[in-house]
């Protein structure tokens, strides 16, 4: 992997050239892209911008970074947010007990006589250092960053990450400064869950990551279910469309839909009726109350 004058990153070879080119790629390894993401991802890389993915769940914000990092062939490191996360578990920690066996080792060593400042400065060196995943991006560029759900950290973390966000670096205080030789391309996701602050936003690409329309859905269906017909395909595709409609607790995104063929195509069905969307709610619905809305207007919804 090498990168071309513009900084991005060569895949397989030959850089991206164009939106259009990656979204080619992209497709080679099953993710169809509109075009406001594959030009967003392109610029993304072409600028050495992180990428800030917003919207509903189940877009397909995640699936973006990973088929980056297969398309370009780039590891994939994932930081996945959730409450309270903190720089021990997203940045680094240092390895106590084997500091402490040293240390002790040490001092058999020096019959007991053990110089402070020097033990001091032998226990933070990288052999006592866990990398946790930005660290393992910083240090194994080129790669794709995910930073999965960036809403479900709290303030403290998003400060936390913008040193590296600008400058592609982090100051450990014991050991140093960390820099990536090659900027990883970092795709930050968000489910809107609360308003990321405007500094983080500020430094990043942002796109919002709309539901596909019908076609692109179809399309997306007959590809990552194999032997689906266009039929059934069209058909879950619309129903998905018009529950995406109504005011459910938590409306389907692309992953159940895929869900949804894969039931339905397990079951041997060619095509999506009354009955058949029944018995199969569970794989598009998540939460009862919706369940009971929606079995109560199969008919309708069903056309």
């Amino acid at each position: 992997m090498t990168a071309d004058s513009s900084g991005a990153p060569d895949a397989g070879g030959t850089s991206p050239d164009s939106p259009d080119d990656l979204a080619k790629i992209l497709e080679r390894v099953g993710y169809l892209a509109d075009p406001g993401v594959a030009t967003a991802a392109f610029l993304a890389l072409r600028m050495r911008r992180p990428l800030f993915c917003e919207g509903e769940p189940g877009t397909g914000k995640t699936s973006l970074a990973v088929a980056l990092a297969e398309g370009l062939e780039l590891p994939l490191i994932r930081l996945q947010c959730h409450e309270g996360i903190d720089a021990g578990q997203a940045l680094y920690e240092w390895d106590f007990p084997r500091q402490l066996l040293h240390l002790r080792a040490l001092e058999a060593a020096e019959g007991g006589r053990l110089d402070v400042d020097t033990a001091e400065q032998s226990l933070y060196t990288e052999r006592f250092l866990l990398a946790r995943p930005l660290l393992r991006a910083l240090t194994s560029s080129p790669c794709v960053l995910l930073v999965d759900e960036i809403d479900r950290a709290d303030d403290e973390f998003e400060a936390f990450l913008l040193q590296l966000l600008d400058e592609n670096a982090v100051t450990i205080p014991e050991y140093g400064e960390v820099r990536a030789e090659v900027p990883p391309l970092v795709v930050l996701t968000s489910n809107r869950t609360r308003e990321v602050h405007d500094a983080l936003k500020r430094r990043c690409l942002y796109h919002w990551v709309e539901h596909p329309g019908l076609e692109r859905e179809v399309a997306i269906l007959r590809r990552r279910v194999p032997g689906i017909g266009e039929a059934l395909s069209r058909q879950i595709a619309e129903a998905v469309g018009r529950l995406r409609t109504l005011e459910l607790l938590k409306p389907p995104g692309v992953a159940e839909a895929i869900d949804w063929a894969q039931a339905l195509t397990a079951l041997g069905r060619t095509e999506l009726d009354v009955e058949s969307a029944a018995v199969t709610l569970g794989a598009v619905l998540k939460y009862s109350e919706d369940l009971d809305r929606v079995r109560a207007a199969l008919d309708s919804l069903l056309g």
